[in-house]
Parts: C-alpha cells; sequence; structure tokens
C-alpha cells in the first residue's frame, strides 16, 4: 500500500470498519490489520504476550470511543487504529511501546471521565490498570513520557504545542514518528468518498491545457457536486497548512532526517498533501470557477507569485497580490473562532482558494525535491511575515 494513496486508505478504512462493525468483534482481525504482520518482539512467546497486551489496549479503545465519531461521522476509534497501520508501515521493525503511544496518542485529549457514567468509567480504569500492571517499569514509564509529550495543552497553540513535543523528544525518535504519521492520517480522512477524485485524471495535463490550448471548460466532473460536507475546501486547505507548519518546524529543529522512518513520513505526508491540494484545484474549476479565461488568468498570476519565491516564507498582505497575508491573516491566526470566521471568508472567495491550492501545491513539491526545505516566518510562537524579503529568498 502506498501510504499517501487515498484510494488505499480508503480501503483500509473500510476494512477495518468492517470487522469492527461485526456482530462478534474480531479484535484478532484488527490486531493483523494494524500490525501487518510484523512482530513486536523477537522472541516467539514475548512476541505472543506483548500482542497480548495490544488486544487489551484495543478493549480499552473499543470501550473509551463507542459513542465518538470522527468530524466526518464515521466512528472516532478508527483514527488511532489508522494511524497505528500507517505508522507500522512506515518502520521496518515497531516495539510494543510505539504500538501502545500511538493507539493512545489522543486518550488524554479525548477520553474524559464527564463522557461516561461512573460504572463504565470505573471498568475503564481497571482495564488500562491491568495493561499497565502487564508493563515493565520502564516501557510504562517511556509510554507514559511520549503521550504526555504528544498531548496538546489546553490553551497551547498548535505552533507551540508542535515546538515543545519537538525539544521533549530531541534525542527520542519515536514521539516525532507518531505525530507525523498521526498527520498523515489526518490529511487523508478529509472525505467520504467511492473513489480518489483524481483517479483517471492528468492533474499536470489540465494545467497544460487551460494555459495553452483552452478556449471552453477543460475539466467537467461526471458527477453532480457532492453535498457539502463539515470539512469544506477552506479547512481543507488549513489542514494542509497545519502540515506545512509541522513539516517546517520539524526540518528547522534538525530532525528532518534523523530517522529513515521520519524521512519517509515526512515525503509521505507532502504526498499526501500535494494530492489533496490538487483534487481542491480540479474541484474548484469543476465546480465553481469554470471561465476558462479566468482560470488561466489565475495560473498566470500565481505561477508569476511562486517564481518570485514568496510561496517560501510567510507574507504580509499586499494589495497588488490577494495570496499575500494568506498564511498570517488566515490559516496563522492563533484564536480558533477567529480562524472559523477566517475561513468562512476565504471559502467565498474561490479565486483566491484557487491560488491557494497552487502554492501549497509548489510548496509540498520543494518539500518534496529538497531535504532542507522550510517555510520562513514559522517558529513556536506562530508565523510573523519575513523582512528583507529578497535577501531571505537569496540564501533560502
Amino acid at each position: 500500500m502506498s501510504l499517501y494513496d487515498l484510494t488505499s486508505f480508503l480501503r483500509l478504512s473500510a476494512v477495518i470498519n468492517y470487522n469492527l462493525s461485526a456482530s462478534s468483534l474480531s479484535r484478532h482481525n484488527v490486531l493483523r490489520l494494524i500490525l501487518e504482520g510484523k512482530r513486536l518482539h523477537p522472541d516467539y512467546q514475548k512476541d505472543l504476550d506483548q500482542k497480548g497486551i495490544v488486544m487489551e489496549a484495543l478493549n480499552y479503545l473499543f470501550s473509551a470511543y463507542r459513542q465518538k465519531r470522527r468530524r466526518l461521522g464515521p466512528m472516532a476509534v478508527l483514527h488511532p487504529l489508522r494511524a497505528t497501520a500507517l505508522f507500522t508501515r512506515a518502520l521496518d521493525e515497531v516495539t510494543l511501546v510505539d504500538v501502545l503511544s500511538i493507539l493512545f496518542h489522543d486518550v488524554p485529549e479525548d477520553i474524559h471521565p464527564g463522557d461516561f457514567d461512573n460504572v463504565v468509567w470505573r471498568k475503564m480504569e481497571e482495564q488500562i490498570f491491568s495493561l499497565f500492571e502487564r508493563l515493565d517499569a520502564q516501557d510504562e514509564q517511556t509510554l507514559l513520557t511520549c503521550l504526555d509529550s504528544l498531548t496538546k495543552r489546553e490553551g497551547e497553540s498548535y505552533f507551540h504545542y508542535i515546538w515543545r513535543l519537538l525539544e521533549t523528544t530531541e534525542h527520542s525518535s519515536n514521539a516525532i514518528q507518531i505525530k507525523l504519521a498521526d498527520r498523515l492520517d489526518n490529511t487523508l480522512d478529509m472525505r467520504i468518498d467511492l473513489r480518489d477524485p483524481l483517479d483517471d485524471i492528468d492533474f499536470y495535463h489540465i494545467i497544460f491545457q487551460i494555459l495553452f490550448e483552452g478556449w471552453h471548460q477543460i475539466y467537467k466532473p461526471e458527477t453532480i457536486h457532492p453535498p457539502t460536507a463539515s470539512i469544506n475546501g477552506s479547512k481543507r486547505l488549513y489542514q494542509l497548512f497545519k502540515n506545512v507548519v509541522l513539516l517546517s518546524l520539524v526540518r528547522k529543529k534538525g530532525v528532518g532526517d534523523s530517522t529513515a522512518a521520519i524521512q519517509h513520513l515526512i515525503q509521505t505526508i507532502a504526498k499526501a498533501s500535494l494530492k489533496e491540494a490538487q483534487r481542491i484545484f480540479v474541484h474548484l474549476i469543476g465546480y465553481h470557477y469554470t471561465d476558462i479565461k479566468l482560470q488561466r488568468k489565475l495560473l498566470l498570476d500565481v505561477m508569476d507569485y511562486c517564481h518570485s519565491g514568496k510561496t517560501c516564507f510567510i507574507t504580509a498582505p499586499d494589495n497588488n497580490q490577494m495570496i499575500d497575508g494568506l498564511f498570517l491573516n488566515t490559516f496563522g491566526v492563533l484564536s480558533d473562532q477567529k480562524r472559523t470566521q477566517q475561513l468562512d471568508i476565504l471559502y467565498q472567495n474561490k479565486p483566491l482558494m484557487l491560488q491557494a491550492a497552487i502554492a501549497f501545491i509548489v510548496l509540498f513539491s520543494h518539500f518534496l525535491n529538497d531535504p532542507h526545505f522550510f517555510v520562513g516566518g514559522i517558529n513556536a510562537d506562530g508565523v510573523s511575515a519575513e523582512v528583507c524579503m529578497e535577501t531571505q529568498i537569496e540564501n533560502h
């Protein structure tokens, strides 16, 4: 399975969901799916014992998440299971602590006593205590430390959270790899589709036709406009921005090439993000911004913008370029309420969304082609417009 491939991801989700929905829940099948045949220990008996601990962890997750849903509607427990599956496929070897860490990575944020009646909560506590009793002291401490690093604290911005994670795990790659796998799952989990909208489409041929051939609408979708989902185009663009933040801070901290798994996951997130930006673009030109002359003008404008190198840095608003200031004033806003308002405004501005999609394609191409690339102006405190732009572009 190509980890960035949406069709493979949808198939993985469907198979896990099928087993979760069975009248007799098959924990064994779920375990096989998420570990993909990997051993947790070279010794046969110890491997069986450790997989038994993972089965206990699955029991806990099924109880804890049974009433919770993802934003698009599927069962929330799919996320830790899929993220674990993506994580194990990115590594040659995995350990028990690795698997437990990613299975439980959202538990401190998601699971609270007030969500359950007292009897159910006490049973869940007994489950988790029983699980921890089967771990040796060192594994238990490693697991707790990793989960603490991975947990976003109340009032903490995404920027500060990622930077704290990188600082606290500077000499341990486990939590960073888990966070990357978590973001990969979140990137792919933005659509409820029967198949990838990019299937049977040559994106770059469409771009070529718009620029050089077209005098009529180039791309015409085969289906009517799908119902509006809870994650619309502007919210998908914001998720791509979060990927830019994560990859930039990982590269800026200097841990982007610390392990083969981190390198692989960075490349995979960049590929998945690039593909998602392409889906957003073809959706917009297919349903919302269909005039070929206007499409061509927007493409030429954003091409000049990208050639200037300004996609490599956070920019301030500029009356001459509508895309300037987008990261600063929309995606990078620290207030959740204000950001939601800005994303709603962006959703009404289809030309800007088109240009943003192209800019993201260029950005993630940079991440793929340059192992040292990161976006200037992204730091632990948030985003800030870069000064002395010409000098910084030259030195980047």
